[in-house]
């Protein structure tokens, strides 16, 4: 206590103080050497005097007179003692009751004499049928308990119940049979009921549960117990519950139905045919009063009847302020006994074992979405959760027009049921189905053999439940066919429950009928397949006056299969891409639903036209891959000797004039630009692939192919994302793919190359500048010419006089670049003649007779100097049949005409005279990549959509495109580098 002065400060210290004290007697300190470990112990590890204490987690003694109690968690008096302080706590008191009160009553409080023997709890004990009563009325201890027969006389018909502590009424079956509360014989026991053994029901009756999966059958002690009794009240007394638990037993054993064997679904189906005469509920045939509806009947082709005759009346729509997008399914649910239980609807994973968020679990009923949840769940939590099985009989709920709410009976398609031991479910024919309605997820109870509370010896799962929306043919405001609940069970042995698990699946699936869509792509690939054969023969055609030969041959043909690979393989492509489309606009877009996405195996088409498309694509990709790196090419020297030098003589001693040699390395530049230009495209790969790439997978267009409804292209990551649809991937893939290469071609072509490099025209100036023009030979009797003889002359000079040439050429103070005077025409297609193809080759074999000029240095020097003879007498030749000096092999310059410009191909045979076609646009690039753009950027394309598809993986599929991008680079570089050696003796080692 603070006394006198001091202030506030004083008390604040004393206050301190005071609470420190306190914490330290609430919360002591912990010492660093104390550790926070005990031993581990369970309730049955208890001695038999102690108990388990739920506080301390240990095992505690019991008090004096003491024992543990059932459940191990608390003790009781020993027999002969009564309580005398019970406060739920360890103060447990027990007092020896006196010798002449030896008994203890019901509740353990009081001691009380009896007038038989004791149990061994020490309580009184009565004979059979008597009742024991401790208590007066009104609730006062009596000094002695008696027991006291129940009357079973016919007016009271009472027996004690099972505790023994009062008279209750018989049980109705036993008055109605033997007027009297014993079941005598004649008369059966079963169940708890007596039946009278007169009437037609089936005496012998089978209590086995059938598990097929494993092969086995066996006496199941819960069919025992109660399929007979529930069979006979149900048929007798038409008691509803009964009848319920008749047709659980009948749906716990598969629906089988065997005509030689009364189990409990020939027991149903013979109550079910002996009641013809009572009315049916709801008007529906397959459902009798009293009894549950299990049945469709097992008329053949009554399934599809059932499946795909009357619609639902009822619309489903995606958008719209009368949408309707959600599936209200709900269901009548009954326990193993037969007895209602509620009705609820399937949302919160009702029939889902899996467990998920709700959010996930309940978008398997949002229309549209298809829905795939797999998962393994441990057999030890199976059981925990399904002690006991529950029945549903699933409805869909709908509205009318009048705002009625209606529900339909859900058709359930089990593929475990056996028709007189067939699987007939399992038929790829609907006919031979034999649809049922009723279901359940886990069986524990029916694989118990001898004890009900024993482990089961085996069970059954609901591992796969698949539930298919059909919509109606032809429809335009998302009418759809009754759904279909498909389900299969497994029957597993349990062997070790803590170590056991089993897989399981739950699936929505929609569907529509696919032929009208796949007639009509066949019409498409009909038609288009017919053009693809005139394109192909045009091709031929043209290809076979190009070389020059008239006959049709085996190269013929096969060119022609050939062009018709690549003509094929853009009908596959353009049939594909409309197709899906198709599908991504249509199904993504719509209102009231009329179409929806083809399920996976309907899918299978389409990802053969796309592997067509592909192996046709790579075909044509590889046969042009071919024919550039084999093209024959020279390039044409124009310049001329300046003057004569004193050469040296070896041997001689003396010295002698010689003319100026013409230096190679002007050759080599442009063969250099030419090697480079090769692989040059109209796009950046890898730009297109990262672009591509960036969209699907960071910008989220990936999401427009999932297989639901909506359009946004990101999901919030607690909710469902469905299955990829390869339909919706191939398409938006693939326009996305499209779209961004044509914005690059577009931006080469326009900007590009106007504004800051173009390779193709730059080459045809460096051959100009180089005083160097390119003869190509694509084909035997057809190629491209390229002229670059210069204007000035001269090209070998120094910087000033190239710096005049090309001030006078600016300003139009010499000629023009073109072959024909005052024309700037430099490029040109050509026709030759046969006469100057032989010729050609004439000389060109010995230009390459050592395989070029890796094979030449290392040769005779009589060898190289032949080449280097073969090699100007070439450039001689070509130089002079441009200039017209060979009057048996001239030519002369043409247009072509609009037909054979469109057409790809030349009209007029070079019989005579060869012919060179003016050519504006370039097209000797055809040999290169720049002029097969489309061919390459399809077959990128095509590649990237096959991985793909294959793995589902679009970085994955991007990966391998550019790898395998670079490696037919590398290729063509490569060989490319090689042809150009061999066919021009530039050496392979200056090209870069």
């Amino acid at each position: 206590m603070v006394t006198g002065g001091g202030g506030p400060g004083v008390a604040m210290a004393a206050w301190t103080v005071s609470a420190n004290v306190f914490l330290l007697l609430v919360f002591p300190r912990v010492s660093h050497s104390q550790t926070f470990s005990f031993p581990f112990l369970q309730p049955e590890s208890c001695g038999h005097n102690q108990y388990f204490d739920i506080s301390a987690l240990s095992c505690v003694p019991c008090g004096a007179n003491q024992r543990r109690d059932a459940r191990g968690t608390s003790c009781m008096c020993l027999p002969g003692f009564q309580m005398i302080s019970n406060n739920g706590g360890p103060d447990f008191i027990c007092k020896k009751c006196p010798e002449n009160m030896k008994g203890i009553t019901e509740d353990g409080w009081n001691c009380i004499s009896c007038p038989g023997g004791l149990t061994a709890e020490g309580k009184c004990h009565c004979p059979t049928g008597h009742i024991l009563v401790e208590r007066a009325v009104n609730g006062t201890l009596l000094s002695q308990a008696t027991c006291k027969l129940c009357d079973e006389n016919e007016n009271s018909f009472t027996v004690a119940n099972a505790l023994g502590n009062r008279c209750v009424r018989c049980e109705p079956t036993f008055i109605n049979t033997s007027r009297s509360c014993t079941c005598s014989a004649p008369n059966i026991l079963t169940g708890g009921l007596c039946f009278s053994n007169t009437g037609n029901f089936p005496s012998r009756v089978i209590s086995s549960a059938r598990y097929g999966d494993l092969g086995t059958s066996f006496t199941s002690e819960w069919f025992a117990k109660y399929l007979q009794s529930s069979a006979v009240a149900c048929w007798v007394y038409a008691n509803l519950t009964s009848c319920q638990a008749l047709g659980n037993m009948c749906v716990m054993n598969m629906n089988s139905y065997d005509s030689t064997t009364f189990d409990a679904c020939r027991l149903f189906q013979f109550i079910f045919e002996n009641t013809a005469g009572l009315r049916t509920v709801h008007s529906i045939s397959f459902w009798r009063q009293n009894l549950p509806w299990l049945f469709y009947g097992d008329q053949l082709g009554l399934a599809p009847q059932v499946l795909s005759t009357t619609p639902l009346p009822t619309n489903f729509s995606f958008k719209g302020e009368n949408q309707n997008r959600k599936l209200k399914f709900v269901a009548a649910s009954y326990d193993v006994r037969g007895n209602f239980l509620k009705w609820q609807t399937l949302e919160g994973g009702i029939l889902q074992l899996c467990p998920d968020t709700e959010t996930r679990l309940n978008a398997a009923y949002s229309f549209g979405t298809t829905y795939q949840q797999n998962c393994e769940i441990p057999l030890s939590k199976i059981l925990t959760d399904f002690p006991s099985p529950i029945f549903y009989d699933v409805y869909l709920e709908y509205t009318d027009e009048n705002q009625h709410q209606y529900i339909w009976a859900v058709p359930v398609l089990n593929l475990n049921l056996q028709y007189n031991k067939i699987l007939v479910n399992q038929d790829s024919s609907s006919s031979k189905w034999l649809l049922t309605r009723r279901i359940f997820l886990v069986d524990a109870l029916s694989g118990r053999e001898n004890d009900l509370g024993s482990q089961p010896r085996l069970i059954r799962i609901a591992t796969q439940i698949s539930l298919s929306i059909h919509l109606v043919p032809n429809t335009k405001n998302g009418n759809i066919y009754p759904p279909l609940i498909t389900i299969a069970y497994s029957d597993i042995d349990i062997t070790d429950p803590s170590s056991q698990s089993v897989k399981v699946s739950f699936s929505v699936k929609y569907e529509m009928n696919q032929g009208e869509a796949q007639v009509q792509t066949d019409i498409a690939l009909g038609v288009l397949g017919g053009l693809a054969v005139l394109s192909s023969l045009l091709k031929t055609a043209g290809w076979k006056r190009r070389i020059g030969s008239p006959m049709i041959d085996l190269q013929t043909v096969t060119k022609f299969l050939v062009y018709y690979a690549g003509d094929l393989a853009n009908v596959f492509f353009i049939i594909t891409l409309g197709t899906g489309l198709y599908w991504l606009i249509f199904f993504k877009a719509q209102k009231s639903i009329s179409v929806l996405l083809p399920v996976p195996a309907q899918e299978e088409r389409l990802v053969t036209y796309v592997g067509c498309a592909f192996a046709l694509k790579a075909l044509q990709f590889l046969h042009k891959f071919i024919s550039q790196i084999t093209i024959d090419i020279f390039f044409i020297d124009w310049e001329r000797p300046k003057g004569k030098v004193l050469k040296a003589v070896e041997g001689e001693g003396g010295v002698r004039s010689a003319t100026v040699p013409v230096s190679i390395w002007r050759t080599y530049f442009v063969a250099n630009e030419w090697n480079e230009i090769q692989t040059v495209r109209k796009i950046n790969p890898l730009f297109q692939i990262l672009t591509v790439l960036f969209f699907l997978e960071v910008v989220g267009f990936k999401n427009l192919a999932l297989m639901d409804s909506s359009s946004s292209l990101s999901r919030s990551p607690p909710s469902y994302i469905a299955p990829y649809s390869r339909i919706l991937r191939y398409a938006v893939s693939t326009v996305l793919w499209l779209v961004i290469g044509i914005i690059q071609i577009m931006f080469f072509v326009v900007f590009y190359e106007r504004f800051i490099e173009d390779k193709i025209r730059q080459f045809v100036d460096l051959c100009c500048m180089s005083n160097i023009s390119v003869f190509l030979l694509s084909h035997r009797c057809f190629g491209y010419y390229i002229h670059g003889r210069s204007v000035h002359g001269h090209a070998d000079t120094n910087m000033e006089e190239m710096n005049m040439n090309l001030k006078r050429e600016a300003e139009n103070l010499c000629s023009q670049r073109g072959l024909v005077p005052n024309t700037d025409g430099q490029t040109f297609q050509i026709a030759i003649s046969s006469q100057m193809r032989q010729h050609y080759d004439r000389i060109h074999e010995t230009l390459t007779r050592k395989n070029g000029p890796a094979r030449l240095l290392s040769s005779s020097a009589s060898t190289f100097e032949q080449s280097i003879k073969a090699y100007h007498t070439m450039n001689k030749f070509l130089g002079s049949f441009i200039d017209h000096v060979h009057k048996e092999m001239d030519y002369f310059i043409k247009d072509k005409l609009l037909l054979e410009r469109i057409l790809g191909m030349e009209f007029m045979e070079p019989m005579e005279k060869s012919i060179f076609y003016n050519d504006e646009g370039y097209s000797f690039s055809s040999v290169l990549y720049y002029g097969n753009e489309a061919t390459l950027l399809i077959f990128d394309l095509l590649f990237f959509c096959v991985v793909d598809l294959a793995c589902q993986n679009f970085v994955l599929a991007a990966f391998l495109t550019y790898l395998q991008q670079e490696i037919f680079r590398f290729m063509r570089n490569t060989v490319g580098q090689k042809n150009l050696a061999s066919k021009t003796l530039v050496d392979q080692r200056f090209l870069i």
